[in-house]
């Protein structure tokens, strides 16, 4: 589940950043972007628990180490490139003042 919605959390994203360029409304897409990251962060924890209901301490210590770091570099990369259209914009109309 946590794939399939980073899938569409990284679509969303692309969708932003296009709208962006070609001068579209990107707000609901940029949104939509940073929701289903959230939500991929929601679902990715319930693995987790689950590996911890049924006790898969193996499944814990292959994956969490080295996932907590991929977590943490998706998530700051998914806020930045969702982002970047507002600051983009506020600079532009920095700039024309």
């Amino acid at each position: 589940m946590w794939i399939l919605l980073g899938v569409i959390a990284i679509v969303a994203t692309c969708i932003n950043l296009y709208l962006y360029k070609k001068g579209k409304d990107y707000k609901l897409a940029m949104a939509m972007g940073l929701s289903f990251t959230a939500l991929t962060l929601c679902a990715e924890y319930s693995l987790v628990s689950q590996w911890v209901k049924v006790e898969d301490w193996a499944a814990l210590m292959d994956v969490v180490p080295g996932m907590e770091k991929v977590v943490w570099v998706l998530t700051i990369v998914s806020i930045l490139l969702n982002v970047s259209p507002v600051i983009l914009e506020l600079k532009a109309k920095k700039l024309q003042r």
